[in-house]
Parts: C-alpha cells; structure tokens; sequence
C-alpha cells in the first residue's frame, strides 16, 4: 500500500542479515516515488568458505525466511522482491518457479527474484550466450549454471569468487571485479552476468557495458527493472546500466 515516502508503490524486500549492499542499490536508484521496506533472514553463521558451508548458509535461509517475509508483510508492500538470489536459482527452472508460487501463495502479492529477472532481462536484451560469476562456491554456481542451461541459454563460463563469508562479499574490490570480467568475457559471448545481491556491481557494470559494448548485467540492477516493469512503471535509470537507462 503506497505512503508517503512511496506514492507510487512500496516494494518489500527480502535480504540476509548479512547483506548491505541490496537495498542501498535500490535507494541509490532514486526512482521517485517507490519506496522499500526490508525483512531480513537471521545469519547466525555467516561462514560461506566451502560447499558445506554455503549450503549451511542456505538451510538458515530458509529457516528464517518466513520470518522475514513476515515482518515486511507489516508494512502492506505492494510487491515482494528478493534481495538474495543463491535460493531463487536452486532447482532450476522448476526450483524458482516453485519458490515463486509459494510467495504468492504466502503473501498474495506479485514476486520478483534474481533468477526470472536475469532471465527475462537475457531474452529482453536478445542475448543467448552468456559468461556468468558470482561470490559462491561450486555447488551454488552449479545451481546457477543449471538454470540459465534450462532457461535456453548457452553458458560459456562460470566464475566463483569463493567468498569466505557473506560479508566479504560486500568487501570485493572494483579492481578484482574488473579482472573476472576480462577473464570471462569473449568475441562470443554476448553478455556478462553477476549474481549475488551482496556484491556491489551495479556502477561498474555501467562503467563495464560502454568500454565492452555488450550488456554487463548486474543482478540489483535486474531485480529492480524487473519489479519496476513488472509493476507497470517505465522509469529510467541513469549509471546503473542499459536495462534501467534505455529499456
């Protein structure tokens, strides 16, 4: 339900404890009139240096997520969208899927998450083969690589970071970003895409798309274009990449 701060919309907005950098990404777009409300999902283990504990990691996740979702119901949003997207690949194409339609169900609202945004923004941009990296371990950029190979898409590469904790994932340097992408991108490949809420992209990936020419897609960015559109709102966004600036 709109307010004053949100006269337009206010979107409710899921992220783990640990996370700072999703929902500064959304304020810091400045879309007038649309404002955010944020749940998190208690981290009481933040420890992310192997599988085990990436998964571990998952399994608070889900834990607490109703307890999330259920303290950003409180502010009557018009939409739910996720601000962590490690769960919103799981599965695949049927694992998102699923995890939407329990959202809706639960909340009554319409859902955006990292997974169908990457997505519908790949097949908007008319992109197929694409490189992707994130701050996982191996058995998450599995998942990753899992959904977008169902979703139709031709994934060249898949790049981890291997963050130690869900904080670090806040600490990586522009300068190690730059490297990844270098390292990933390709004659062939037709757009570059980073997941993982928590790693702060979004201005570089703008910075990235004009010295590249091709799409640097940066998951915030996604999730707030999605939502936006979805929503019904043809907002631009400058510095923050060519879906919000230009689609």
């Amino acid at each position: 339900m709109t307010n004053v701060v949100g006269p337009r919309a206010v979107f409710g907005v899921v992220v783990p404890s640990t996370n700072t950098v999703a929902e500064h990404d959304y304020w810091k777009a400045g879309v007038p009139g649309v404002a955010y409300r944020a749940g998190s999902m208690y981290i009481t283990d933040p420890a992310i240096a192997d599988d085990a504990g990436f998964e571990a990691l998952l399994a608070q996740i889900r834990a607490s997520i109703d307890n999330a979702v259920r303290d950003v119901l409180t502010a009557e949003p018009d939409r739910l969208v996720m601000g962590m997207s490690a769960e919103t690949f799981w599965g695949g194409v049927e694992g998102n899927a699923a995890f939407e339609r329990r959202l809706r169900e639960r909340t009554g609202l319409p859902v955006t998450t990292g997974a169908s945004s990457c997505r519908a923004a790949l097949r908007h941009l008319g992109c197929r083969r694409i490189s992707v990296f994130s701050p996982y371990q191996p058995v998450a950029d599995r998942e990753v690589g899992r959904f977008f190979t169902e979703a139709g898409f031709d994934v060249a590469a898949i790049t981890g970071l291997r963050c130690p904790t869900a904080m670090d994932i806040a600490r990586v340097p522009g300068n190690q970003l730059r490297k990844v992408v270098a390292e990933l991108d390709g004659p062939d490949v037709e757009a570059i895409v980073q997941v993982g809420t928590n790693l702060s992209f979004v201005a570089l990936a703008d910075e990235l798309e004009a010295e590249l020419g091709k799409p640097v897609i940066a998951i915030d960015a996604a999730t707030l274009w999605h939502a936006l559109r979805e929503h019904g709102f043809d907002d631009r966004v400058p510095g923050a990449g060519t879906l919000l600036r230009e689609h």
